[in-house]
């Protein structure tokens, strides 16, 4: 075979899961079995699959227009429109949008944007990014670089140092708490920890500090309470900007419609979208800036004659297109509402798993979650490595629900938006037969403690 899978053991070129249609929450493999689709493909598709109306406005723009760019003087009324709507709904005052292809690549247009604006407003040593352990970013060289996920950093040799990329605590309570430490007493230690971090490299070296809302590939990390309140202190009082990655919490995913208004972060200075935007039907994203930032870099570019960014398919008019439909979906059948409603049922579902034996944590807001499977349900000992959470995952699999195991042991949830109590139930159903597949096959193995 010829390709080369992204993020896969390369060695293991067998037994693929071979998806070939969709339809509502639902895909059918190549042998016409069935799965319910708990992970919204990567975290993305928002409406399902099978969405005639967006399938129909790709046609439609396609067949009107199928390509122009945005460089040097051109435009198009599908981009210049869906940047107006992004601006009018995000938490950011004056908003600009700047148009991708992928979270990996909003992230590293963020990079560079910051170094631009801090030359042209005379603080070209304003060049530092704290980002978290436990991290997810992207995969391109600078994103890669902002992850804090060490299978994403093994043998690339990144650029840390020469990007400037500092690592501060993951905010992850039960991982990573100090015997005897209560949840405020975690936050007041790994909140210091940054702050000493910060005097110790020099307030006026940090340009900004990049976050998820609530992590997604790491294990989806909840922060505890009163976490970003002091975050953002922090951060305000040493004039470092705070970054909101919202690729995967964008869009409803958390119960509002960004993950900053769940979690009580105030008007970031840097956003990056992408995922739900389009509900994974083509691919874009959108590196979004506060008007501030923008107003510093336009003399700059006149002096050059060009602000010299851009991607062939920034703003691609058929991207532009079905990511309209799709904000336009959102909000004429209330996608929003009803996910918060969903998330919430679907919340209470994944706890009463709490009190299985296998079950050491279950973490989410909204419609996304994860269980974390322990070794110890009373000491929260981890599994080594990653076998637990692959053979859960397949269990899943066995059991008709597609779902993906991240950190290690944890069983991440994401399933499409516009699922109903019913068919939470169901992937609910059946991830307990595969948890209990799972807890047979660890005590077979003597993977369990006492």
């Amino acid at each position: 075979m010829a390709i080369i899978y992204p993020t896969t053991n390369l060695k293991q070129r067998d037994n693929k899961l071979d998806i070939e249609r969709g339809e509502g929450i639902y895909v059918y493999d190549s042998n016409g079995k069935q799965y319910l689709e708990g992970l919204a493909g990567l975290w993305c598709t928002s409406l399902g699959y099978g969405n005639k109306e967006l399938v129909d406005t790709t046609a439609e723009q396609m067949s009107k227009l199928a390509y122009t760019h945005m460089f040097g003087g051109k435009t198009h009324r599908a981009g210049v429109e869906l940047a107006e709507q992004l601006a009018e709904m995000v938490p950011m005052h004056n908003a600009k949008v700047f148009f991708g292809n992928s979270g990996s690549d909003a992230n590293d247009t963020h990079v560079k944007l910051l170094r631009y604006y801090f030359n042209a407003i005379g603080k070209p040593e304003k060049r530092k990014i704290i980002a978290r352990e436990r991290s997810y970013h992207g995969v391109t060289v600078a994103s890669a670089s902002l992850t804090g996920l060490q299978p994403n950093h093994t043998h690339f040799d990144l650029p840390f140092e020469a990007l400037g990329v500092l690592r501060t605590d993951a905010p992850h309570y039960l991982r990573g708490h100090l015997p005897g430490e209560s949840e405020a007493q975690f936050v007041e230690r790994i909140t210091n920890n940054l702050e000493q971090m910060i005097l110790a490299e020099g307030p006026d070296t940090i340009a900004a500090f990049i976050a998820e809302p609530v992590t997604g590939a790491s294990g989806v990390i909840v922060p505890p309470e009163g976490y970003y309140e002091r975050v953002q202190a922090i951060l305000a009082k040493y004039d470092i900007l705070f970054w909101a990655d919202e690729v995967i919490t964008g869009f409803g995913r958390t119960g509002q419609p960004f993950g900053c208004q769940t979690m009580g972060i105030e008007s970031p200075k840097l956003m990056t979208l992408a995922k739900q935007l389009s509900s994974g039907y083509i691919p874009i994203s959108a590196s979004v800036i506060s008007g501030d930032i923008y107003d510093a870099l336009v003399e700059p570019s006149a002096e050059v004659g060009v602000f010299g960014h851009g991607y062939t398919y920034s703003g691609h008019p058929v991207a532009a297109a079905v990511a309209l439909k799709t904000l336009e979906i959102y909000k004429r059948d209330n996608i929003f509402a009803h996910a918060a409603e969903a998330g919430e049922y679907m919340q209470r579902k994944l706890h009463a798993l709490a009190d299985h034996p296998l079950v050491g944590e279950v973490r989410g807001k909204g419609m996304i979650a994860a269980v974390e499977m322990v070794a110890n349900k009373a000491t929260k000992d981890a599994f080594p490595g990653g076998v637990v959470g692959a053979f859960a995952q397949q269990a899943c699999e066995q059991h008709g629900l597609i779902v993906r195991a991240v950190a290690g042991s944890s069983i991440a949830f994401c399933p499409p938006l516009i699922a109903t109590t019913a068919q939470i139930d169901e992937m609910v159903e059946k991830f307990s037969k595969a948890l209990d597949d799972t807890l047979a096959w660890v005590v077979k193995e003597g993977l369990i403690k006492a």
